[in-house]
């Protein structure tokens, strides 16, 4: 999956979001804010959150393939704890919980 585009998508999204954050926070804290690093922290999310979210999902997406046919972090019955998880429909929960 880390050969993904998706990957590639989110990685960068948040690296960006991360050095806007903190030059704003280094900025304030020297009490020099330049304009553009506050105009920045306070609009780059219109583009950077839905590009995020859509570099999340498109990987957890490609992912379900994988996960399905491992039973990767699955835990299936009969076993010592007497419980069943699968990671596979846990995913999909999550995908769709982005949507509230």
């Amino acid at each position: 999956i880390q050969n993904e585009e998706s990957v590639i998508l989110f990685l960068v999204v948040w690296t960006v979001t991360e050095i806007t954050r903190y030059s704003f926070y280094t900025f304030n804290l020297l009490n020099h804010l330049p304009y553009f690093i506050k105009w920045a922290r306070y609009n780059f999310f219109i583009v950077l959150y839905p590009a995020g979210v859509a570099g999340e999902l498109l990987t957890i997406y490609a992912a379900l393939p994988y996960v399905k046919k491992t039973g990767m972090f699955s835990l299936r019955l009969p076993n010592k704890y007497n419980v069943s998880f699968d990671y596979y429909y846990f995913l999909i929960i999550v995908m769709f919980s982005y949507i509230p």
